[in-house]
Order: C-alpha cells, then sequence, then structure tokens
C-alpha cells in the first residue's frame, strides 16, 4: 500500500519555504481577480458587442446585465459568511457592483435613455453601496476592485465628456471611504483615472484644435471635470488628513487632482488661462499659508486652524506655486521682457513670508521664482547684448531696467532672510549668499544702468550707461568695505562678510575699468569713471589702512 505523501509542516519559519504556487491564499487571489476580469469583460460584450452583433433586443441586454450584477452581489453576500469564502466572496461583489455601474453608465452614455444628471446620481448610488459593503468587510480590494473595474472598462461604453462625470462619481464615492480606512491604495485607485482622462482628453483637444479649431464648448466642459476633480480631492484630502496626519498619499492626491487644471487651462487664451491658474494657485498656497497661523491646540503633526498636516501645507505650497508660475508665464507671454520682472515680484514676496515666518519652503520657493527670473533676465540682457551697443540698443528698454531694479531688491531680501531662517546661520553658507548676492547684484546694476542709458539717451546712453555701472560697482564696494572695518571690533563674522563682499566688488569694478571701459568708453565720461574709481579707492584704502592700525595692540618703546 502506497504511503501517502506528507503534507508540508506550517508554523514559524516554515511559511517562507512553501512555495508560492502552493500557498492556497496566493492562488484564490489570483484566480479571483483574474474571474473578476474575466467576467467584467463578459459584462461588456453582453452590453456592447451583442448591441453590434444584433443579439436580444437593447432592454435585455440591459436587463440581463443587471440581473446578472445582482446576482453576483448576492452569491458573494453569502459566499462571504462562509468557512474561507472571503475571497470569493469579495471577487464576486466586486464584479457585481462594477457590473451595475459599467450597467448605469450603458443606459446613460451608450443607449442615451436617461438625462445625464439622472445617471450620475443613480451611478453614485451604486457606487456608495460597493464601497458601503466594503467598509462594512474592511476589505480594501473590494473598494479597488469595484473603482477600477468600473474605471477600465468605462471608456468602452462612452468616450464623451459623460465618462469624466462618471470617474468623477467613482472618486466621491471613495470620500467618506477616505474618511474612515486607512487606505491608501484605494486612494490611488479613485483618483489616477480622472487624471488621466482628463489629460487625455486636453492633449487630444489640444492636437484637434490646432489642427481644425476644438469646440468651445468641449473646452468648457473639459475644464469644468478638471476643476470638479481638483474640488474632490482637495476636499478627501483636507478630510483624511484631520483624522490621520500621517496620510502622506491624501496630500499627494492634492497635486495629482490639481495637474488637469494646470493643462485644461491651456486650452484658452492667455488671460482666462492667467485667470484659472491664478485661482488655483491662491486657493493651494492659501491653505499651504493656514499652516503658519500658530494654534497650540492644533495637536502633534498638524498646524494652522485648519488642522492640517504639515506635509499637506507642503504640497498644497509646492502645487501652488507651479500654478502661480504657469500664471506668470501666461500673464506675460504678450510681453516676454516682462517675466523676469513678474517672476522677481514673485520670488520677493516668497522670501518676505520666509524672513517673518522663518520657514525654509517659502524661502526655498522665493529662492527658486528669483533663479528663474535671473535666468530669464540673463536670456534677455545677455554678456554680449551688455557688450555690444547695436544690440543693447536693440534688445534693452525700460522693462529690462525695471525688472533688473527689482532683482536688486530681491538679491538685498535674500541676504536679508536666509540668515534669519532656522540652522541657516553659519558663517561659511553666510558668506557664500553675500558673495552670490554680491555678483547677482553687479549685473543687476550693469543691466539697470545700460538699460537706462539706452532707454533715454540711445547710442550716448549705451556710455553713459556703462560709466555709471562701474562708478556705482566702485561706490557699494566702499560702502561695504566702511561698514565691515566699522564692525570690526563688535562683529567680526558680519565684519569679514562685508570685507570679502566688498573686495570682490572693487575687484569687479577695477577688471571692468580696465578691461571694458578702457577700450569702449571715449572722451570726458572715461575721464570721469577713472577720476571716481581712482578716488575712492584711494579713500577706502586710507580707511583700511586707519582701521588696521587702530585694532592692532600698541608697540611698547624699550
Amino acid at each position: 500500500m502506497p504511503m501517502p505523501m506528507p503534507m508540508p509542516m506550517r508554523g514559524p519559519g516554515r511559511e517562507a519555504r512553501v512555495p508560492w504556487w502552493q500557498r492556497e491564499g496566493v492562488i484564490s487571489r489570483v484566480l479571483a481577480v483574474a474571474g473578476v476580469g474575466v467576467t467584467l469583460v463578459g459584462v461588456l460584450m453582453l452590453l456592447v458587442l451583442a448591441a453590434q452583433a444584433g443579439f436580444f433586443g437593447p432592454i435585455a441586454r440591459v436587463i440581463a446585465g443587471a440581473g446578472l450584477s445582482v446576482v453576483l452581489v448576492g452569491l458573494g453576500w453569502r459566499v462571504f459568511g462562509r468557512p474561507g469564502g472571503r475571497v470569493g466572496g469579495i471577487a464576486l461583489v466586486a464584479t457585481g457592483i462594477a457590473g451595475l455601474y459599467l450597467d448605469v453608465v450603458a443606459v446613460t452614455g451608450y443607449y442615451r435613455w436617461v438625462p445625464g444628471g439622472v445617471g450620475l446620481a443613480v451611478a453614485l448610488v451604486v457606487a456608495l453601496i460597493g464601497v458601503g459593503i466594503a467598509v462594512r468587510w474592511q476589505s480594501q480590494p473590494l473598494a479597488v476592485g469595484v473603482v477600477v473595474g468600473a474605471a477600465a472598462l468605462s471608456p468602452a461604453l462612452t468616450t464623451e465628456l459623460l465618462l469624466l462625470g462618471f470617474l468623477v462619481v467613482l472618486q466621491a464615492a471613495g470620500v467618506p471611504v477616505q474618511m474612515r480606512r486607512d487606505w491608501p491604495v484605494l486612494h490611488v485607485a479613485r483618483t489616477v483615472p480622472v487624471m488621466l482622462a482628463v489629460l487625455g482628453m486636453v492633449a487630444f483637444s489640444g492636437i484637434e484644435g490646432a489642427i481644425s479649431g476644438a469646440e468651445a464648448e468641449q473646452r468648457q466642459g473639459l475644464l469644468v471635470a478638471a476643476i470638479a476633480g481638483a474640488v474632490v480631492g482637495l476636499i478627501g484630502a483636507l478630510l483624511a488628513v484631520r483624522r490621520r496626519p500621517g496620510d502622506i498619499t491624501a496630500s499627494i492626491t492634492i497635486a495629482l487632482t490639481a495637474l488637469p487644471v494646470l493643462a485644461a487651462a491651456a486650452l484658452f487664451d492667455r488671460a482666462v488661462s492667467a485667470s484659472i491658474t491664478a485661482v488655483l494657485a491662491t486657493v493651494l498656497l492659501g491653505l499651504a499659508a493656514t499652516a503658519l497661523i500658530p494654534r497650540p491646540t492644533a495637536g502633534p503633526g498638524l498646524a494652522g486652524p485648519l488642522r492640517i498636516a504639515r506635509h499637506t501645507a507642503l504640497v498644497a505650497g509646492l502645487t501652488g506655486a507651479v500654478a502661480l508660475l504657469q500664471t506668470c508665464a501666461m500673464a506675460t507671454g504678450g510681453h516676454p521682457r516682462l517675466l523676469p520682472t513678474t517672476l522677481f515680484a514673485v520670488g520677493l514676496a516668497f522670501l518676505a513670508v520666509a524672513a517673518v515666518s522663518r520657514t525654509r519652503v517659502a524661502a526655498g520657493l522665493g529662492l527658486a521664482f528669483a533663479l528663474l527670473g535671473g535666468l530669464v533676465m540673463l536670456a534677455i540682457a545677455t554678456p554680449e547684448t551688455l557688450a555690444l551697443q547695436g544690440l543693447a540698443v536693440r534688445e534693452l528698454d525700460v522693462a529690462t531696467a525695471v525688472a533688473a531694479v527689482v532683482g536688486l531688491g530681491v538679491a538685498a531680501m535674500v541676504a536679508w532672510a536666509v540668515p534669519r531662517l532656522p540652522r541657516c546661520d553659519d558663517p561659511a553658507l553666510v558668506t557664500g549668499v553675500w558673495i552670490a548676492v554680491s555678483i547677482a547684484g553687479l549685473y543687476y546694476v550693469l543691466v539697470a544702468a545700460v538699460s537706462l542709458g539706452v532707454s533715454l539717451g540711445g547710442a550716448d546712453g549705451f556710455i553713459v550707461g556703462h560709466s555709471l555701472a562701474t562708478i556705482v560697482w566702485m561706490v557699494v564696494a566702499t560702502g561695504s568695505l566702511f561698514y565691515g572695518l566699522r564692525r570690526l571690533a563688535s562683529s567680526p563674522a558680519v565684519a569679514k562678510v562685508c570685507l570679502v563682499s566688498g573686495l570682490l566688488v572693487a575687484a569687479a569694478a577695477l577688471a571692468k575699468l580696465f578691461l571694458f571701459d578702457l577700450a569702449t568708453l571715449s572722451g570726458l565720461v572715461r575721464v570721469t569713471a577713472f577720476l571716481a574709481v581712482g578716488i575712492l579707492l584711494l579713500i577706502t584704502g586710507t580707511r583700511y589702512a586707519r582701521a588696521f592700525a587702530e585694532a592692532a595692540p600698541p608697540r611698547q618703546v624699550s
């Protein structure tokens, strides 16, 4: 008599030795997922392919699909309560609910038997029933199965704007679950479909509009759907993080749902697009700003009167900054020389907030906008443009001068704000910031002087502007050196920063004087530049020597 094969031993340390294909949990789940997918495809074929082949009548197909879905839900409810029936019950109910949802989509979007509003309301009820069962059974896979199954197959029944409505309904149906359960997979599953659908339709509308002109109604519908998805995502995220401050996935959904709004805004003209993105930026940055308002009773991980998590404020702030950047680009699209001024103004505002609130995130955003503004300014006022009179007259104007003046304000704000930030008072860091600010300041002074010169004086103004820039450089260097010498005894660290910066600026002024001004300037302008720089150097050298002589200990006479 053959001996029976011994069963694999179970217990601590033994489960890992069992091959994956012998684990009943893995096999059952794989089979259940496959069954859900195949059954839903069958329901879809019943609703669509049977209609194309002429099988049954429309009413019979819809009734058959609804009846099959109800039967699946009933079987799943019955199976779930039996031993070992959890996996099968979840799969059956997920298939049935998703099938009912597809049936509603078909009745509304494919056959058009009911108005869109009625169909969306019924679909919301069906979706809420599905996620309600999932909450009752404490099963995230059931909720995910309902959402993914319905979202993945709905495009086969309708590809118009109504599809976005059904996807937003699925997104909204998960909000109550998001408040009660920490189910990150569900949050992603209910957010990504509407985001991808809107982005896809926006891309298609953009291509179609470039070829034949997209219809205004289509663009408006896409914008409404994008805004609806963003509102649902924002509300759901805020409700979730108030209950679970550590729910990072909820915060990420804010950024995911804001992307379609930014994309849909690009379909409109500059004024409308800038208005849309400005509203989005205002909402998100306002939400982030509430975290800066102190509230002692907010609790751990929460900040501000809205009691939102800090990572939520961070995501909202970063997303709002992106929307604000798009607003700046759209608002100045017809006047590119105004873009650096706009970017500098935004950076100045962020840096001011950072200096007052001592928030490094605001400082980072301010530095980012300041850097972008500087790069745009460098693209407009290139070194070649500043060096050649013809290019300067053609490319520079009052707008570049204004931008350079605002850039100087940003540079000064950086020098003031960065040392005030937490853990940013290291002497090496402060010195590096001052050096960077000095270099940027030299460039902005040069741009402002040359731009004003060519704007007010034409060809002669170019020469006067360069002479004025050199003199201003030396005046700033003298002021920095004098201030540093006065602080030698009281604040050696501050004195070091000022002296290093002043010497660098003085060296730059001398280099410009001999390498550029000597060859370019002529007549009285060149004489004025050399006399001014020379006198300032004499005064500075005398003061420098006297300051260190006074600081040195007196010598004893033997």
